[in-house]
């Protein structure tokens, strides 16, 4: 099964982080990885910020709440 890989633009646009942001979230483990495409190029899988969005929208609607 194919998966499409966002670049960081698309991931921008997607989630509404700046650059800053999605590289800090990586390093803090509560953002997607990037998958390497080449030696100079990264993407993100679409299905791993779809994964994100739905957990964040959760976690605004409660559904974490002990």
């Amino acid at each position: 099964m194919l998966q499409r890989i966002l670049r960081r633009p698309e991931v921008e646009a997607a989630t509404g982080l700046k650059r800053s942001s999605i590289y800090e979230g990586m390093a803090a483990g509560t953002f997607p990885k990037t998958v390497p495409l080449s030696d100079k190029a990264v993407g993100w899988l679409e299905s791993e910020i779809i994964a994100w969005q739905k957990a964040r929208i959760a976690v605004r609607d409660g559904a974490n709440e002990a």
